[in-house]
């Protein structure tokens, strides 16, 4: 099958998207395909993006659903409104007392099925407005509930002071950045996200995914992959 044959009919494939750059790849042609993510990266974040072109973007809701792994540094003694590194200071809290321990202690609660509070700053929606563009605009806007996320792994993997670092595999609708504010609050400090990276999402890992180098229409019909492949994968 020729590469304009390929992008019509359609298929996954994965990016990694830079951090401070804010996903709005769109395919260079003339050709008119559907295109979709399989779930957003916040504008601080880096790490796997999943486009689907064409027919691949009916697995997308698969894809948002289903496991990814991050690699994230959080920050002790600072929280912002954010909740990374990106936003403004809120609150701040004595970290000294703090070692790895403390850290690995307080982890257990947050292994399995929790609830848990997405940020304020996020893509959720409230009367059809992303939240996180409704703050920005200086309106008022309440949390949501506390909602189900799982949580498969999660490990701290180095820490030096105020800096600790943690694995996480989770579910859909697990937000990291919350994980991080909460677990400085457990160990009786605060905390916010200094650098977040998505390892994994569903089968597709960084060794796999696109550099913003290569983000060309020949690079991008060989990488495309037919959703029906991944079905057992993606779950």
């Amino acid at each position: 099958m020729v590469p304009m044959q390929l992008l019509r009919q359609g298929g996954l494939f994965a990016v990694i998207k830079p951090k401070d750059n804010r996903a709005g790849w769109r395919p260079r042609t003339k050709v008119r395909v559907k295109i979709g993510h399989g779930g957003t990266l916040d504008k601080n974040a880096s790490g796997i993006l999943v486009i689907g072109l064409g027919q691949g973007t009916k697995s997308l809701k698969q894809m948002l659903q289903g496991k990814k792994k991050y690699s994230v540094i959080g920050c002790l003694g600072s929280g912002t409104d954010t909740m990374d590194a990106g936003g403004k200071v809120t609150e701040a809290a004595p970290y000294d007392h703090i070692k790895q321990e403390d850290i690995e202690k307080v982890l257990q609660q947050f292994r399995g099925s929790i609830l848990q509070v997405p940020p304020v700053y996020s893509a959720l929606k409230v009367g059809g407005k992303r939240m996180s563009d409704l703050v920005m605009e200086g309106r008022d806007v309440e949390p949501k509930p506390a909602r189900p996320v799982m949580v498969y792994h999660l490990f701290c993997t180095a820490f030096d002071s105020p800096y600790f670092h943690l694995d996480v595999t989770c579910g859909g609708g697990f937000y990291v950045r919350s994980l991080v504010s909460d677990v400085g609050k457990a160990v009786g400090s605060c905390a916010h996200v200094k650098e977040l990276c998505r390892t994994q999402q569903g089968p597709f890992t960084l060794n796999q995914a696109l550099k913003e180098c290569d983000w060309t229409f020949d690079n991008i019909t060989k990488a495309l992959i037919d959703p029906r492949k991944l079905v057992e994968e993606i779950r």
